[in-house]
């Protein structure tokens, strides 16, 4: 049987894009507009500040975000949704609201 997805399908590569725990998150706090990583931080909630730089440099990486930083003592960095990113806002919210609507049915890691 011939694979059906292969690995430079369209679909794989943007699953990529998001995949993880942090992701997808951080995408949707940014929704509300350009955001410090500190209050990012604030936020979300449960993200290390370690795994939030990354998780905003790879999503700078691939388009998403972008990171303006301000010439001023100590420097002030800002980050915010490129139009791409804002593009993802849709599928993102879809799957939500799904996870809104089943959210009774999907085992969670308390649940056996």
């Amino acid at each position: 049987m011939e694979p059906r997805f292969f690995a430079d399908c369209q679909a794989r590569v943007a699953a990529d894009l998001i995949s993880g725990r942090w992701p997808m998150v951080v995408l949707y706090s940014l929704a509300q507009g350009p955001s410090r990583p500190g209050e990012l931080r604030r936020q979300i909630g449960g993200i290390s500040q370690k795994v939030l730089t990354e998780t905003l440099r790879r999503l700078e990486h691939n388009g998403l975000v972008e990171r303006r930083r301000y010439p001023e003592a100590p420097p002030r960095v800002e980050y915010s949704l490129t139009t791409a990113g804002t593009d993802l806002l849709i599928p993102i919210r879809a799957l939500g609201a799904w996870a809104d609507t089943y959210a009774a049915q999907l085992p969670t890691e308390n649940k056996p």
